[in-house]
């Protein structure tokens, strides 16, 4: 599904954080990615996700070269293929549950019909995720576990191939934090979706079918 040849970053103060690495995701996989702070961990999942762009190498996905994409193109990638979740819930507060959860179909047009999938999508995720009571409320009005079930949902609701995890459980308690790993899990195997997850965490990463560590610039598959 995904393959990242010769990817190179660096930054000014910081020098090399990505020393041309190279990366094959098969579809269906789920991956943590390790390291110390400042290893790059992000960086390298912000360039997965065409946040941002490697100095040097190439991105593939599906067997199409993406490393060009325009800005306009990479967002329409981003929509329609990649999911986010990052350590902060990033909900938006004037915003009920459901209408942070809504927002990123406004990015795109839908017939009916699309519409009437999606909804009954939520519906499925929400129940998944255990959160049909929470939303017609505010994200201040709700557990920190809650909210990062309701970002969960928010990034599986356009049906992406790959969804992508900063630090997903850094936030949370011992029993949420297991909770959202085994719903990460439980939507792989129910939907096939891939997972990429930078973590700390040593739990989640063993919940996942593998870990790599990223030092000195590349991925090692030890400690």
């Amino acid at each position: 599904m995904l393959e990242l040849r010769n990817i190179s970053k660096s930054f000014q103060g910081r020098g090399t954080v990505l020393d041309r690495l190279s990366l094959v995701i098969k579809s269906g996989e789920t991956l943590a990615i390790a390291g110390p702070s400042g290893s790059g961990k992000t960086t390298l999942l912000n360039i997965i996700g065409l946040l941002d762009s490697p100095d040097n190498g190439n991105l593939s996905f599906n067997n199409k070269d993406i490393s060009d994409y325009g800005t306009d193109e990479a967002a329409a990638f981003r929509r329609d293929n990649i999911g986010f979740v990052f350590q902060d819930h990033h909900l938006l507060a004037h915003l009920t549950i459901s209408e942070n959860i809504f927002l990123p179909l406004l990015a795109g047009k839908k017939s009916n019909d699309d519409l009437n999938k999606t909804e009954k999508r939520v519906e499925y995720l929400l129940k998944k995720t255990g959160i049909e009571s929470i939303w017609d409320k505010f994200p201040w009005q709700v557990s920190g576990g809650e909210a990062q079930r309701a970002t969960l949902v928010r990034a599986l609701v356009n049906n992406p191939l790959l969804l992508l995890a900063d630090e997903p459980t850094g936030s949370l308690d011992a029993r949420n934090s297991d909770e959202l790993a085994d719903l990460l899990l439980e939507m792989n195997r129910d939907t096939g979706i891939t997972i990429i997850a930078v973590t700390h965490s040593a739990k989640l990463a063993g919940k996942l079918g593998k870990t790599l560590y990223l030092e000195e610039g590349t991925l090692k598959t030890g400690s």
